[in-house]
């Protein structure tokens, strides 16, 4: 199996970014929050639920600010999230496309919109970029130890998996976005939990910037993942080792 190495490590990268920026925990209490709003707060029955409570206590999140997280979606004061999303092009024809949850659509749209026209960019409509990536979904678990790797992988593969690499002991598998829930139900039987398991927009094609343009263009997905509106950025943006300690 190919595994998307460099996509993963890219991810852990970033991961390390938003943690640094005090960020994620805002990101996931927000997801609870949506979760647990639109399918209630038991976790046996709410997948989107069970996803994001086992996201946030991969990143370590204190049980109780989970808990207050999923009251937040419940009862006649609960907190009232739209979800929508935003295409349009970094410098240097970096594709961009952005996830947003708001409880004010006129003031995320103003500010994905000036963060893209301060920065070198341009917002496109709806379409303009997706097409460019593909729905996948994807795991991150430590190596279990003792576990064989090819045992692992036939395992994972049989659940429907497409792709597994290891990295410094971390596990990153990508399955289709239809299988996403059948790799769930595997890691469960093999007794894994994912340190960080979701769906992504993984690019088809990249594009290579030389190192002053690469910065440019981080410098516009940087200001866009500060944004507490954004839920998730991707992009096609390939990126060098050497670019990686530029991050």
């Amino acid at each position: 199996m190919a595994g998307h190495s460099k996509w993963a490590n890219i991810k852990h990268r970033k991961g390390a970014q938003d943690a640094k920026r005090g960020k994620i925990f805002t990101k996931l209490i927000k997801e609870i929050t949506v979760a647990s709003k639109e399918g209630g707060p038991e976790l046996e029955n709410n997948p989107r639920l069970r996803l994001a409570v086992q996201n946030a206590k991969g990143k370590n999140m204190p049980k109780d600010t989970i808990e207050r997280a999923i009251n937040k979606g419940q009862g006649s004061e609960a907190a009232s999230y739209e979800e929508l999303t935003y295409e349009g092009y970094a410098p240097n024809g970096v594709a961009v496309f952005v996830e947003c949850s708001t409880d004010n659509l006129n003031r995320t749209v103003s500010n994905v919109r000036a963060i893209f026209n301060k920065n070198g960019g341009s917002l496109s409509k709806n379409g303009s970029v997706e097409f460019l990536f593909e729905r996948k979904g994807t795991f991150v678990f430590d190596l279990p130890e003792g576990m064989d790797e090819e045992d692992l992988e036939l395992a994972l593969i049989e659940g429907g998996a497409e792709d597994m690499s290891i990295e410094d002991g971390k596990v990153n598998v990508t399955s289709s976005m239809e299988d996403f829930g059948n790799v769930q139900s595997k890691l469960d039987e093999l007794g894994i939990a994912p340190e960080n398991a979701e769906l992504e927009r993984i690019p088809t094609t990249t594009v290579t910037l030389d190192n002053e343009s690469f910065q440019s263009v981080m410098k516009l997905i940087d200001k866009l993942e500060d944004d507490d509106d954004v839920q998730k950025v991707f992009h096609n943006l390939e990126v060098t080792d050497e670019q990686m300690e530029l991050i």
